[in-house]
């Protein structure tokens, strides 16, 4: 993951939390909103900016409620309304949209919520409300033992177990990535572990993402590491096999954190994908 200079944090406040944003490159450009996943935080996408800057486009990406330097109250919200939100502050009235893990999961609902708003998607080895698959034995041996380690608030073995399943690749050796990379993300993962965070009460949409996939219009891209979980693929067919021309690329020895094994590369796809797309504001 390369390391980027990072503009001011801007505050939105929203009901119920208080979201950290960062917003770089020109406003008059093109926006493209970044949504991370569940065990990490805005800084996750790090790598992958610089070449949407270097492209042409705005970029703005913030923490979800919770994570990184947001704050939450114990309230119920969609996160799907959050990313919504935070376009709505700057006035973005169209925006592509890339979300990883749960960040993919938020932005597909706000893809649906609000389809005028969203010139295209990037989907990165994420999942959507209404669909799940049963993990493979070795996956639940270590969902297990994870969920055993933070009961037993041992929240370094937790953050280890976390980069085995999400960094590393279920059965992969912890070697197999860049070990600046996994260092990083045991960083942002471990702070969500410890004691005293509010993430609020995640309430679901009333129409789950999984029954209407087959109304998207908008141009959608999926990526998919091949050694990511069972359910992330299987989430990553069902996409591609229902949502209207949508494109599918797999990655070969890539697991679930693509945008931190494969920064240059995720950036490079993102801009091959919109470039035939007409410019916008």
């Amino acid at each position: 993951m390369t390391d980027t200079e990072h503009s001011p944090t801007i505050w939105i406040d929203v009901p119920g939390a208080r979201l950290a944003v960062e917003d770089e490159g020109d406003p008059a450009n093109p926006t493209i909103l970044l949504v991370h996943s569940a065990v990490v935080n805005r800084r996750s996408w790090d790598g992958v900016v610089p070449g949407l800057l270097d492209a042409g486009y705005r970029v703005i990406r913030y923490d979800m409620r919770g994570f990184g330097e947001s704050t939450a109250e114990d309230v119920e919200f969609r996160g799907h309304e959050d990313a919504l939100a935070v376009l709505a502050h700057f006035g973005v009235a169209r925006s592509a949209v890339v979300g990883n893990s749960m960040g993919a999961h938020f932005a597909l609902d706000a893809v649906l919520a609000s389809p005028e708003q969203f010139i295209a998607y990037v989907w990165v080895g994420g999942g959507m409300s209404g669909f799940d698959k049963e993990p493979s034995a070795a996956e639940m041996a270590l969902f297990e033992a994870e969920e055993a380690a933070e009961q037993a608030r041992d929240w370094d073995l937790a953050t280890e177990i976390d980069a085995q399943i999400w960094m590393d690749g279920v059965g992969q050796p912890a070697t197999r990535v860049d070990p600046t990379v996994r260092v990083a993300f045991k960083a942002m993962d471990r702070e969500l572990l410890e004691p005293g965070r509010v993430y609020g009460q995640r309430k679901p949409v009333e129409e789950l993402a999984a029954g209407r996939l087959g109304t998207v219009r908008t141009p959608t891209l999926l990526v998919i590491g091949d050694l990511d979980t069972e359910g992330t693929r299987a989430s990553a067919q069902k996409l591609a096999d229902e949502v209207p021309g949508s494109r599918l690329i797999h990655l070969p020895d890539v697991a679930h954190m693509v945008g931190m094994e494969k920064p240059a590369e995720l950036a490079a796809m993102i801009v091959e994908f919109l470039a035939p797309l007409p410019r916008w504001s």
